[in-house]
């Protein structure tokens, strides 16, 4: 089975036709999808779309541009539900230096408490860097991070930086860019890691893949990325599936 490892059907791209979209993904060999909280609101909302269908599970925490909102009762929260039986991770957390807000220091403050709650409730963390690569890396080896486990989503790096989180025992998402024209260097990542260390994900609705770029991007849409992938390793299309699911049941054990 596909197992969709990042996915934001809380979105309100959504709102209008998410019960379609979720039989159209059925249908597509999607098997299990990971709801990934983003900010306070979506991760309650995670919780409960983990809840109202079985083949859906859920992240929580709060993305980099979204930390301005938090206060330690919002890691309460985090504390109290990272319990729940459908709840797989910490996520997505991490930093984000496109942009000039939120303000650098306190998004970094926010990345190492939720860290420490991964910690504390032994949960695996969903990291988002984009831009941010040092104090990213800085932060994980400081936090220990290594210890806790994760994923490096919608990886964007090139190898060099690859291989470090490689080495520290991180998986690498992977979606919809390794089919981009100008996806080169994430292709190069895919190629040279260890295809036991990778997973699939869509980030929907964002970043579908060919030659859907551009448009709402779906979970049923991933057979297009295992293709891609397929390809670069020389492997069949069903050793790409089979692997991957074992990733991300390795990556997420709460996963049934």
């Amino acid at each position: 089975m596909i197992i969709d490892t990042h996915a934001h059907y809380d979105d309100e791209a959504f709102s209008e036709d998410r019960e379609a979209v979720f039989e159209e993904i059925k249908k597509s060999g999607v098997g299990l999808v990971v709801n990934i909280g983003s900010s306070f609101e979506t991760a309650k909302e995670s919780v409960r779309l983990s809840e109202q269908y079985n083949f859906i599970y859920a992240a929580i925490g709060v993305h980099p541009s979204e930390t301005e909102e938090l206060n330690e009762e919002h890691m309460s929260w985090l504390l109290e539900n990272s319990g729940k039986e459908k709840v797989v991770a910490i996520g997505e957390i991490g930093l984000d230096y496109y942009y000039d807000e939120p303000e650098r220091e306190l998004q970094k403050k926010w990345f190492r408490r939720q860290l420490e709650i991964a910690r504390e409730v032994k949960l695996p963390v969903c990291i988002h860097s984009r831009d941010a690569a040092q104090d990213t890396l800085m932060i994980l080896k400081e936090q220990k991070a290594e210890e806790v486990g994760g994923v490096i989503h919608c990886f964007s790096y090139g190898w060099e930086q690859a291989k470090i989180y490689l080495d520290m025992g991180f998986y690498l998402g992977i979606g919809g860019v390794v089919t981009f024209k100008n996806g080169k260097k994430l292709k190069e990542v895919v190629k040279n890691a260890p295809i036991e260390r990778l997973v699939l994900e869509t980030d929907a609705p964002y970043l579908a893949p060919v030659p859907y770029r551009g448009k709402r991007n779906q979970s049923g849409y991933l057979p297009l990325v295992v293709e891609a992938v397929a390809e670069i390793k020389g492997l069949p299309v069903e050793e790409v599936i089979r692997i991957t699911e074992e990733n991300a049941r390795r990556l997420y054990p709460k996963l049934m």
